[in-house]
């Protein structure tokens, strides 16, 4: 196998930070975009849980978004030195709230028809206290901890956007998160976003190898 197999599905979350670090670390794979709906037996086959991203490398499957960016930074870490050892203990953290807390409330706001006795406001506040207390940490340089997008950045941004879709006119009026709001939205209109958000044709069998970055 030439090129690890990157499974991904673009609005996906975590397969959006997952191509990031590719994309930052400029670790060529083989794209597969597939539809949730109708997942590729040889994805169901390496990783049986059936969700994205799933990276097949040629002796080991990632099926983790978190760990597809720990293994491309460690072969090209480029976020090595750009923060403090208390804010690489602070990204561990928010990472950790993000992936729990904050993604098990945004699910319960963003798709409340999903879910049985739902209060979707609740939800909503719940995420927005997360957010306010994210924007305690926000510097004035471009991301969240400096002039230099970092960890955090790719790995909660993707979330914080869902979060605005949902109710974009209520988000972008929230005067509380006034610098998460600017973070995310230097985020998207970063040359990043663009490249990661490119839509490639829905893999099939046999098809011509779609690369990326």
């Amino acid at each position: 196998m030439e090129y690890p197999i990157l499974y991904s599905f673009v609005r996906c979350p975590y397969a959006m930070r997952a191509r990031m670090a590719l994309k930052l670390t400029n670790t060529k794979c083989e794209i597969r975009e597939v539809r949730l709906n109708n997942k590729p037996k040889h994805m169901m086959d390496k990783s049986p849980k059936g969700t994205v991203p799933v990276l097949v490398l040629e002796k080991k499957v990632i099926d983790e978004s978190n760990e597809i960016i720990d293994w491309a930074l460690g072969f090209n870490n480029i976020f090595d030195g750009n923060i403090d050892q208390e804010q690489i203990n602070l990204t561990n953290y928010q990472i950790e709230l993000f992936d729990s807390k904050f993604k098990y409330n945004l699910d319960r706001y963003k798709y409340a028809n999903r879910y049985e006795n739902i209060n979707k406001n609740k939800h909503k506040m719940e995420c927005l206290e997360i957010l306010i207390t994210l924007e305690s940490l926000i510097s004035n340089e471009g991301w969240i901890l400096g002039s230099k997008i970092n960890k955090l950045d790719i790995s909660i941004l993707p979330f914080i956007r869902q979060f605005r879709i949902a109710d974009i006119e209520w988000f972008d009026k929230q005067n509380k998160i006034k610098g998460v709001q600017k973070i995310l939205f230097n985020f998207l209109d970063s040359n990043l976003f663009r490249d990661v958000m490119y839509k490639y044709d829905v893999w099939e069998e046999n098809a011509e190898p779609q690369f990326f970055p």
